[in-house]
């Protein structure tokens, strides 16, 4: 089944399901809630979000000379940079380090770009184990899925979801509360951070000019990530870098601001190398892998660069009515909603994911919440101009465009035949045109036109 049609399947399947939109709803209301608190604590939210852009966008523009310092400075600082062209690369790269060290199990924290690799199926194969220390994450890894959500990788799962899957993988009560889950949770990962062998984390920023990566979270997770194994492992696409310290202060609270509505994270650390001779805390050795997987295509078009300005926040999906309605699993993407729209037909084949495109109402609530300015619903419009000038969509949906633009093109035309008329050819060659839960407009008996001729 190709992607499209996959696509339609489960967009037809969960679109309906009411369970899934209470979940949804109760879950997103809290994150407006918050969020729209958070708003009120800006001066001027609006000049925050042109001054991150600008920055974003001068990064770009020079991104050569920020990853090129980035690499002087931390390779400086004792750690070593690896150049990863694709996820292939990348797993590579994870594989040899952790067999070089004979590492048995690894702890992650929260990382897209892991995800994007498929490190965890890829680290299973060679018999390392893998644990996301995420509570979210280590929800959905129980569960044998993948996250859901850019920022929240449980959103789709009820208390009493979860309840079920800890009752299943532990015998632990279904009556259990969010905090007696929560506790077991911290009692199980605490054995895995003690047995680690190498701890993986992404990076919310790369600091060129401190040779630096950032990690932002609110579970203390990527920090005992980090400070229990001897070996750290960061691995970030190329697009994370900014220049500088002062360039942080301001991105920090921004993503918090627009990812869970506070006014910072609860855990906001940095790592700039392995620890130094003298020093008791740290790890034995730093790595941090840059990965490229499809970004120099993004990044080589003027008009679709812009969307690696993008710092993850998930806001563009909390404001998106198709998102908030398929879900994120029906995309079968690692970045869903508006902006894995965007960027997924770019990082992987064109023609295998331009078909999210369509699945888009333009509406341009996306482009007004992103903090980043980025015009997502415009881009979108961009991917669905390429899919026609490629000739990407079915022969018949050209003929039937083409058909469509002629008849339309002149009111005499589109006036030949009678209200009837038309909707018989729909009731027989469009009827579910709109699928199946909705009915196609009916045709009055006479046009505008045609009343007003008869009327004067």
């Amino acid at each position: 089944m190709s992607n499209k049609s996959l696509f339609q399947k489960k967009a037809e399947k969960i679109a309906f399901n009411e369970n899934h939109r209470k979940t949804i709803r109760f879950n997103m209301g809290k994150y407006y809630a918050a969020v729209n608190a958070g708003k009120a604590r800006y001066n001027n939210l609006e000049a925050t979000r042109t001054r991150t852009a600008n920055i974003k966008r001068h990064t770009l523009e020079n991104l050569a000379q920020y990853l090129q310092e980035f690499e002087e400075t931390f390779t400086r600082n004792g750690g070593e940079v690896l150049w990863a062209r694709t996820a292939d690369d990348a797993v590579q790269f994870i594989s040899r380090i952790l067999q070089e060290h004979n590492v048995k199990s690894v702890v992650k924290s929260k990382s897209m770009t892991t995800e994007e690799i498929e490190l965890n199926h890829e680290l299973e194969k060679i018999g390392i184990e893998s644990v996301e220390t995420d509570l979210g994450e280590y929800i959905v890894q129980l569960a044998g899925e993948k996250p859901y959500h850019i920022v929240t990788p449980a959103m789709h799962k009820s208390k009493r979801d979860v309840a079920e899957l800890f009752h299943n993988h532990f015998n632990f009560p279904l009556d259990s509360t969010a905090e007696e889950m929560t506790a077991l949770a911290r009692e199980k990962l605490r054995e895995k951070y003690l047995a680690a062998g190498a701890g993986i984390t992404g990076a919310n920023f790369v600091i060129a000019n401190k040779g630096a990566i950032c990690v932002t979270e609110n579970e203390g997770n990527a920090i005992m990530s980090t400070a229990f194994p001897p070996i750290h492992i960061a691995i970030a696409g190329i697009e994370k870098v900014i220049p500088s310290m002062q360039d942080l202060a301001v991105f920090w609270a921004h993503l918090a601001q627009h990812g869970t509505g506070q006014a910072i994270s609860s855990y906001s650390s940095m790592f700039s190398a392995a620890k130094k001779e003298g020093e008791s805390d740290g790890p034995k050795k730093m790595y941090v892998i840059l990965l490229d997987n499809g970004r120099t295509n993004l990044y080589k078009n003027k008009t679709f660069n812009v969307a690696l300005s993008c710092i993850r926040c998930g806001a563009c999906l909390n404001a998106c009515p198709i998102y908030k309605n398929i879900g994120g699993y029906t995309y079968n993407t690692t970045y869903q909603g508006p902006i894995g729209t965007v960027i997924t037909p770019h990082l992987k084949n064109f023609a295998d994911y331009v078909h999210l495109s369509s699945a888009c109402s333009l509406c341009g609530a996306c482009s007004s919440v992103c903090p980043q300015r980025i015009p997502l619903h415009e881009l979108i419009l961009e991917n669905r101009k390429l899919a026609v000038q490629e000739k990407l969509s079915p022969e018949i949906e050209r003929i039937g465009m083409k058909g469509f633009e002629f008849i339309t093109a002149k009111g005499s035309r589109m006036d030949s035949v009678n209200g009837t008329v038309k909707n018989t050819a729909i009731a027989l060659f469009a009827k579910n045109a709109w699928g199946k839960k909705r009915a196609m407009p009916r045709f009055a008996t006479l046009s505008f036109r045609k009343l007003y001729k008869k009327n004067t």
